[in-house]
């Protein structure tokens, strides 16, 4: 059936008694954006009930979610964090109308830079203290984070010899940095099937395809590791190829969607590092890796995170709550919505529909 979607304008968006339900926290001011989501969902044909689940921001030291405003026409609606990972989702239901569904989240969010000293990874590290029963989920393969057959090869030749997390990090890292390229053509942040990546050869891919080859290759070495799927919020000040702003801080974000990685050393705990931004950088700004710029950002990230981002979630193929009618759920970086039993594209805003922008203030 072939079905048609629409985006509605803010204007009838703005005519909804929005923002009902206010939550809040006071603490000081950082870097701060306004996020907005504004969906806007019609099926100009017949009437079908619609579900919708949408990522939302964990809170973490670098990372605070200071208010929370929602409202729209939907029949039910809930925040929750029933699934395998905790991840917070906002869920929404819409009964069968001819009705167009409509709902507007917006989010205060306060940032700060994060980078944790390389001296005291290498400290923690020497230790080789044992990892916790918690932390040892993030060991686990899953079904497109495989740590056998070729991984395992790979990364016992990049890590032959090696006793120390850290040092079997570096070694991975030099190489997944090296051998990866940003492939333009891939869609979205790409599906991230190491397993596959490392079948074929193919090493060229976008953010969840290099952090999710990363991710397994830590996995097999040993080293707790995960995907964290967000969205960029605004400018770089290292590049502007990694950020998303305008002149005036304002951004439509609808497609900034960013995948990046956390490794986990005993006695530390989880360390930030983006080896995907690192094969944009050579792509946007014409660079070679071993260009002098393209190697600062290579050691920057290995360690750190420009807060110019927000992260929702590490979760991969798992299952949604309410159930949806199709599952498990590679990850959840984007809206995801279902029209009676179809799967909206959430790789298409305009058609899903939804828009989402950003604001310093």
């Amino acid at each position: 059936m072939n079905r048609r979607y629409f985006l509605k304008s803010s204007a009838v968006l703005g005519s909804l008694s929005l923002f009902p339900q206010i939550l809040t926290a006071d603490t000081p001011k950082k870097r701060r954006f306004k996020v907005v989501y504004d969906f806007g969902l019609h099926y100009d044909e017949k009437a079908f009930p619609v579900r919708l689940w949408n990522p939302l921001p964990f809170d973490a030291a670098y990372q605070k979610v200071r208010q929370l405003r929602f409202g729209g026409n939907y029949d039910d609606y809930n925040i929750n964090t029933k699934n395998p990972y905790d991840a917070r989702v906002f869920y929404a239901q819409w009964h069968k109308s001819a009705d167009a569904k409509q709902l507007k989240i917006q989010l205060d969010i306060e940032t700060t830079d994060r980078s944790m000293p390389l001296a005291r990874i290498e400290k923690a590290s020497s230790q080789m203290l044992p990892i916790p029963p918690e932390i040892r989920v993030f060991l686990k393969p899953t079904a497109h984070i495989p740590t056998t057959g070729k991984i395992a090869k790979k990364v016992a030749e990049l890590t032959h010899g090696m006793q120390e997390p850290f040092e079997k990090v570096r070694a991975i890292y030099d190489w997944v940095t090296e051998v990866t390229f940003r492939d333009p053509k891939v869609i979205g942040c790409g599906v991230g099937d190491a397993g596959k990546m490392m079948q074929s050869g193919y090493f060229g891919g976008k953010c969840t395809d290099i952090s999710s080859l990363f991710v397994a290759f830590l996995r097999a070495a040993g080293v707790p590791a995960r995907e964290v799927f967000g969205i960029r919020l605004g400018r770089s000040d290292f590049s502007p190829a990694l950020g998303k702003a305008n002149a005036k801080g304002f951004a439509d974000i609808s497609g900034a969607q960013h995948c990046r990685v956390e490794y986990y050393i005993a006695g530390i705990g989880w360390i930030p590092s983006d080896p995907a931004d690192i094969t944009k950088l050579e792509l946007v700004e014409g660079l070679k890796y071993h260009d002098k710029r393209v190697q600062a950002l290579k050691e920057r990230y290995l360690h750190s995170w420009e807060m110019n981002w927000i992260g929702f979630n590490w979760a991969r193929d798992f299952i949604l709550w309410p159930k949806p009618e199709q599952y498990p759920l590679n990850m959840l970086g984007y809206p995801y919505g279902e029209v009676e039993d179809e799967v909206l594209d959430y790789y298409n805003p305009k058609n899903f529909a939804y828009r989402i922008t950003s604001q310093e203030i």
